[in-house]
């Protein structure tokens, strides 16, 4: 499959890449799946790469930089 141009440049709406548009509309569904739980992200993964492929590594990152990734346990009260 080719890389197209458009997966890797930033929306002028609201600056995210047709990738991230992807990765954040299957997270949202996978979690309505699973009642509302945290989404493991091999799971997400797995689902990701259905629309296109993505390394492990790189999804994690991209998570982390959309905000989407719990990177330890909550601060505690």
């Amino acid at each position: 499959m080719d890389k197209d141009v458009r997966d890797f440049v930033p929306d002028v709406r609201d600056g995210l890449t047709r990738q991230e548009r992807i990765v954040l509309w299957v997270l949202h569904q996978t979690q309505k799946e699973r009642g509302d739980r945290n989404v493991p992200t091999a799971m997400l993964w797995g689902r990701v790469c259905e629309h296109f492929y993505i390394s492990p590594g790189e999804l994690s990152a991209m998570l982390a930089r959309l905000g989407a990734r719990k990177d330890g346990p909550p601060p505690a009260p």
